[in-house]
């Protein structure tokens, strides 16, 4: 079973994962932040990843400590119900478009936690979504739950104009690629490297 159940307290933030791998994308997400709820609902749609998520947090000063909080354990979850990663596919590529915006992404299951972000619009990363949610969280929150995965992703906006459709495609493309990189290999039940380990 490709399942864990993560919990993290600080005096910023309660935060509560709980994620299976082998799931349909059911999710239950509550942060107190709406944008990144409509983003980790999504997250968990098209990666196939059942996910319940829980966080209270200080969002009266900024949505920052949550959102950082809850991506942390969502990728510590992650790397737990990963295991040893044997029979994964391990790498997984995907393009996603939502309108005008197109983001891809590519994802490695390697245990060497890496983010590279590029190609979003000047402006962006100050944006306010939905009245909360800036635009510099989505790489912070993709990036967080990547180094705490022990994931290398790259994720790359080839074009787009709305903040909305540019961190949603981004998001989803993350997704994908997440997908694809965790499912099983039929072909492979070893550990999907040279070295025996990842």
């Amino acid at each position: 079973m490709r399942q864990a159940q993560r919990s993290r307290t600080t005096s910023e933030s309660s935060v509560t994962v709980s994620i299976n791998l082998d799931g349909t994308g059911q999710s239950d997400i509550s942060t107190s932040v709406p944008f990144f709820d409509h983003m980790l609902t999504a997250l968990s749609k098209h990666s196939l990843i059942d996910m319940e998520i829980k966080a209270d947090g200080d969002t009266h000063i900024d949505v920052h400590h949550t959102v950082e909080d809850t991506s942390i354990v969502l990728g510590q979850a992650l790397s737990e119900a990963l295991g040893d990663k044997s029979g994964i596919r391990r790498y997984g590529l995907a393009a996603v478009p939502l309108d005008e915006a197109l983001a891809r992404c590519v994802v490695d299951v390697a245990g060497r936690p890496y983010f590279v972000h590029e190609g979003e619009p000047e402006g962006q990363q100050y944006h306010l979504i939905g009245g909360h949610f800036t635009g510099s969280m989505t790489s912070h929150s993709l990036e967080s739950i990547a180094f705490h995965a022990g994931l290398t992703v790259h994720l790359d906006l080839l074009r787009g104009r709305d903040p909305h459709h540019i961190a949603e495609a981004e998001f989803k493309a993350f997704a994908r690629a997440l997908r694809e990189a965790v499912e099983p290999d039929e072909r492979n039940s070893s550990v999907p490297s040279t070295k025996g380990v990842l």
